[in-house]
């Protein structure tokens, strides 16, 4: 299989030279998002806005970079995700914006509109088929994602406490699945309702179309023969009443299913991929904090193949050094044996299964994970 060419640039800058969004701008534009016909396209830059509280995200100035060279190019960018699973400050549409904007990415600092592609409760989704998928068939994606003509992801990479690291596969697969298609990434089974916080008001029962919620007693219960899984009820709840399944997905089936919505947004459309390995948390920015780097700040990267950018980030942080007082120097203080192998996710969480993520992209077709790094100076 020929190469994937993954494009570099390191984080160094010199006095008078050129400012680091400079330098993303010089990067992306070696690594061919110009070959991408923009115009009059809608581009959504798929992006994940923060946590409030977290401070490890990507600055909205990266965002503002991809921005411009899609604006230029005739192109109708928007900054989009999709709300969360679980309770937070971006579980639906209005609090997820005002997130965001905290955050820094209103349309006077990036240039471009933000629209949460699953809607205001995160029940706006379509269904995609899954070429060849092994464990899902239909994907459950935000619809304004699946609307756009362009996708490209603008990924922080960084650790994560089930997949190993979350990078360009993980911010548009899981990023991009709506809220029924996160519980169908993590969960096998059937949702649930806490008795306790339910108020009766009959929303799950509403949005159900097999008649699975029934209403007794002011308060709801599932019928689990008539449930299908989709989980639109998880997002219909006002009380966040309803809950996801007990039982996760295997850390396994995880990742094979993240790959798999990942290929079912892009396939058969165009996609370019960036990442930053800057402010490397050992877990995800869904966090309402964020622990102290793991390896120094490396680069940044672009590529064509999410595939072969997701493992050349994951070779370069491997190849890193360890950050003094960093988690990941607990652990490795903690069990030298345990942590032999110069493997940084696994020495940060051993359960994890990062590199079944990228072997099942590689064969559905997604992308390769045989790369040639291009620097661009």
């Amino acid at each position: 299989m020929t190469k994937a060419k993954v494009y570099f640039s390191d984080m160094r800058t010199r006095y008078g030279g050129l400012s680091l969004p400079q330098k993303l701008g010089k990067l992306i534009e070696a690594a061919g998002i110009g070959d991408i016909d923009f115009q009059n396209k809608f581009a959504a830059i798929k992006i994940h806005f923060g946590e409030p509280g977290n401070l490890s995200f990507l600055r909205p100035n990266y965002a503002k970079v991809v921005v411009d060279a899609i604006s230029d190019r005739g192109g109708r960018p928007f900054l989009t995700d999709c709300n969360t699973l679980y309770v937070g400050r971006r579980k639906h549409a209005l609090e997820h914006i005002t997130a965001a904007y905290e955050n820094g990415f209103s349309p006077f600092s990036t240039g471009c509109h933000v629209i949460i592609a699953d809607g205001l409760k995160g029940t706006d989704e379509e269904y995609v088929a899954v070429p060849n998928g092994e464990l899902v068939q239909e994907a459950k994606v935000g619809k304004a994602l699946m609307d756009a003509d362009i996708v490209i992801s603008l990924s922080h990479f960084k650790g994560h406490e089930a997949t190993g690291f979350g990078g360009a596969i993980k911010n548009i697969g899981m990023g991009g699945g709506s809220r029924a298609g996160k519980m169908e990434m993590h969960h096998d089974g059937k949702p649930h309702i806490s008795e306790r916080k339910c108020i009766g008001c009959g929303a799950c029962a509403r949005i159900c179309a097999h008649g699975a919620p029934i209403i007794e007693n002011k308060k709801a219960h599932i019928d689990l023969d008539k449930c299908v899984g989709c989980g639109r009820c998880i997002g219909a709840c006002p009380m966040d009443a309803v809950k996801p399944p007990a039982d996760g997905s295997s850390m396994e089936a995880l990742n094979k299913k993240m790959a798999e919505y990942a290929w079912a947004i892009l396939n058969g459309r165009p996609h370019f991929h960036i990442s930053l390995i800057v402010d490397v948390s050992p877990y995800c920015d869904c966090h309402a904090e964020n622990d102290a780097p793991v390896v120094p700040n490396i680069g940044m990267l672009a590529s064509f193949d999410p595939v072969a950018l997701d493992q050349a980030c994951a070779d370069l942080v491997n190849a890193a050094p360890v950050m003094a007082n960093s988690l990941l120097d607990d652990h490795l203080k903690a069990d030298p044996a345990g942590c032999e192998g110069h493997d940084h996710f696994h020495n940060l969480t051993p359960e994890s299964e990062w590199k079944t993520c990228l072997a099942h992209a590689e064969k559905l077709g997604l992308g390769t994970r045989e790369y040639e790094l291009v620097t661009v100076k």
